[in-house]
């Protein structure tokens, strides 16, 4: 069996699923629902759901669209989006969410992991960390959709919050973002070697051959959107999930 978890990452913003670049000028590419049963039959190892408005409107996750993803699969899913409360993390997981990713509420509400991880199981907690490079050089986080800086390096960021109880890091590159050019691997390099978590890298894939560099600096896990929604230069929205043979290939 891969021991390489391979996950399609889908972004939310209302009940339609979309795509972005550099975190901006979110596209719409479909229905959020046929799209996950296209991975579900694609046999994906799970999936990453994340809604990109929720934070930055100050909105609630979507649980109605949520119960409806739950009951279109039976691979493992997380959400992230919005999350403030315990009682809102309580209610992802009786849907059917397997984890929950916090990212904006992490700065906000700076009990929360810990709180969430001894409930729940740090197992079940992500923590995601936004990150940019600096003019200067070096990186910054940013939170709420990418729209406020904090002010913290992610690789240091990433050791606190393992410290709180996050059970894994979901590490996404904003430069890399939806731009089909490879993933950060300095970043990457970076946020693992500074976890003993598994770190998830996201932001950039374009082949097979990006996962396993990916891997290569450290990830644990790899993710994508684009690479699993578009297709050709004029990227014409088309689902698609390596064989199991494909990784088998990429991951020897």
């Amino acid at each position: 069996m891969l021991s390489v978890r391979v996950i399609p990452v889908l972004l939310l913003k209302g009940a339609g699923l979309y795509k972005t670049v550099k975190f901006k000028d979110p596209v719409y590419v479909g229905d959020p629902l046929n799209t996950v049963r296209l991975f579900t039959e694609k046999e994906a190892d799970e999936l990453i759901c994340l809604d990109i408005s929720a934070s930055r409107e100050g909105r609630a996750p979507n649980f109605e669209l949520l119960n409806d993803i739950a009951t279109e699969t039976f691979m493992p899913f997380a959400y992230g989006g919005g999350i403030t409360t315990i009682e809102e993390i309580r209610k992802l997981f009786y849907i059917g969410a397997e984890k929950v990713v916090i990212n904006s509420s992490a700065f906000s509400s700076a009990n929360l992991i810990g709180e969430a991880a001894n409930q729940f199981g740090s197992q079940s907690i992500v923590a995601s960390i936004d990150a940019k490079k600096k003019l200067l050089g070096g990186y910054e986080v940013m939170s709420h959709g990418g729209t406020r800086k904090q002010k913290r390096a992610p690789a240091d960021l990433a050791k606190e919050l393992e410290s709180r109880g996050a059970g894994e890091i979901l590490i996404n590159s904003i430069d890399q973002d939806g731009t089909l050019q490879g993933f950060d691997l300095d970043l990457i390099r970076q946020v693992a070697e500074s976890v003993t978590v598994p770190v998830v890298a996201c932001g950039g894939a374009s082949s097979l051959s990006d996962f396993r560099k990916a891997t290569d600096v450290g990830a644990a896990a790899v993710s994508a959107g684009s690479f699993f929604v578009f297709q050709g230069k004029h990227k014409a929205v088309l689902i698609t999930y390596p064989t199991p043979e494909e990784l088998a290939a990429t991951f020897a």
